[in-house]
């Protein structure tokens, strides 16, 4: 049974190390379903997080592979309770002067922000788990919704696993 994981992993950080990280994984048939990368506070080493689906067997074979890549320092899973994991969205909704109110009220509800206003939109912003966020557009699909950015899954460990166990 396929289920969702998301595998953090500390990478060195130079041209050409996502591209073979999710080329690894697009060679085997698997659908990348976010991936993020950015610089971590060591200089050099960039964290990449990947979300996927997978069975069990399939998503140990993914990490045995990624751990042979020679760019790859570190991977762990990340998975409740033991990793908080969150996402970032962005919606512009269609928001007619007379509409705001109302719209503001349902942002208000899951804790949103109003980011922007112009004559006949609004981008609001919200992050959270990823169903609050798929309950979030349900609720905004009666605004009419213009589009959405969305970042994919981040997190960490919570605590008790020490960052990047070897020096590199």
């Amino acid at each position: 049974m396929e289920k969702r994981y998301i595998y953090s992993l500390f990478v060195e950080n130079k041209p050409g190390v996502l591209s073979r990280i999710s080329g690894l994984l697009t060679r085997r048939g698997f659908n990348i379903e976010s991936i993020s990368a950015a610089e971590t506070e060591k200089a050099g080493i960039s964290l990449l997080m990947v979300e996927f689906f997978a069975d069990e067997a399939m998503a140990e074979q993914i990490k045995k592979q990624l751990d042979k890549q020679v760019d790859v320092y570190e991977i762990k899973e990340l998975r409740a309770p033991e990793a908080v994991t969150r996402e970032h969205i962005m919606v512009k909704v269609k928001a007619e002067p007379d509409e705001r109110m109302s719209l503001i009220s349902v942002a208000g509800i899951f804790r949103a922000n109003v980011i922007d206003v112009s004559p006949h939109s609004m981008i609001v912003e919200l992050t959270g788990e990823a169903s609050k966020l798929k309950a979030f557009i349900e609720a905004l699909k009666a605004y009419g919704i213009i589009q959405v950015a969305r970042t994919g899954a981040i997190g960490m460990i919570r605590q008790g696993e020490p960052h990047l166990e070897k020096e590199y």
